[in-house]
């Protein structure tokens, strides 16, 4: 890293330049006089002693002479967390005064208005307010899941991230995203092998993404995409308690997709595959489609499984899958 990148991170951590400035030349330098690097820097004796100073105080360095006029550098691995802490307050209050402010404009604007708690978003901004609340989640996303996409239906790196930090995914598709062989193989597979919990219906109620409960993005389905391609963001009030509650009901009428700990390991993946999309209601035709099949191997595979559980109906497959604790 070069001595101008270190300079740039000091600074964006809450050092003033000339601290950060006389931080790297002591790096150099090692146990130094504050005249000396006065003379290196070419600053004034002062300067230098009241910058040395500010860095003894926040633990960059430390003072070797009772009158503080010589100092060394010291590990700053507790001073920058420091720092790094401070920082972080600092701008989530300054986000916090400018999410007020931007509030009392809107009143000011439109006193009567009810743009705090619904907001409609349109056109080039429609992708970019998606991918800002799905980056900015904390803790659990509830989605309803459903064509048509307003960004284009491959890989969703975003809540593969999500789900590698901790992020709690719940989403319930449609049938039809679940017979969309391109989005099964790019999306919701992926985020299923990722730690995703995933459920499906025939059809949802209302395409919908919910943030951390306090955020709702509410989008067009088919036909009304066709009329008005929009969405609405939907912020805490009894309107987002009752899109949670519709999503809480559907998720558990909805057939899981994906299954338990307790398949037997010795159960091929293709198999807990087909499965899963049994599970999900789609035909043998999109099942053979979506596993990259002939029907002719589906049936072949199907028969494997009904002899490894002693059944002989899809039914009983069903039912013996449920008692075993599968699903």
């Amino acid at each position: 890293m070069s001595d101008d990148d270190l300079l740039a991170h000091l600074q964006c951590l809450g050092l003033e330049a000339r601290e950060a400035g006389l931080y790297l030349v002591m790096l150099r330098t090692g146990r130094t006089a504050a005249t000396e690097l006065a003379e290196h820097l070419g600053w004034k004796p002062d300067e230098a002693e009241q910058a040395l100073e500010r860095l003894v105080e926040g633990g960059l360095a430390a003072a070797c002479a009772p009158d503080r006029s010589e100092a060394l550098p010291v590990d700053p691995t507790i001073a920058l967390d420091h720092l790094a802490h401070t920082r972080a307050a600092e701008l989530c209050k300054a986000q916090t005064s400018a999410a007020n402010a931007y509030r009392d404009y809107r009143r000011s604007v439109r006193p009567q208005a009810t743009d705090d708690l619904i907001e409609v978003v349109t056109g080039a901004q429609i992708i970019d307010r998606i991918r800002h609340a799905e980056s900015s989640v904390e803790s659990h996303v509830l989605r309803f899941d459903s064509p048509p996409y307003h960004i284009p239906a491959g890989a969703n790196p975003a809540e593969v991230e999500n789900l590698r930090r901790g992020v709690e995914y719940r989403v319930v598709y449609s049938k039809s995203a679940v017979q969309n062989h391109a989005y099964y193989a790019a999306n919701i597979q992926p985020c299923i092998a990722a730690g995703e919990q995933a459920r499906v219906l025939p059809t949802v109620p209302v395409k919908l993404t919910i943030f951390d409960r306090r955020l709702a993005i509410v989008s067009m389905s088919f036909v009304e995409a066709e009329v008005n391609d929009s969405l609405l963001l939907v912020r805490p009030s009894s309107l987002l308690s009752a899109l949670t509650g519709l999503f809480e009901t559907s998720w558990r009428s909805a057939f899981p997709m994906h299954f338990s700990d307790r398949v037997p390991p010795a159960l091929r993946p293709i198999h807990v595959r087909m499965l899963e999309l049994l599970g999900a209601g789609v035909t043998d035709e999109t099942i053979a489609e979506l596993l990259g099949i002939s029907r002719r191997t589906l049936s072949r595979n199907l028969e494997q499984l009904n002899q490894r559980a002693g059944t002989v109906t899809r039914f009983q497959l069903a039912l013996y899958a449920v008692r075993n604790g599968w699903i």
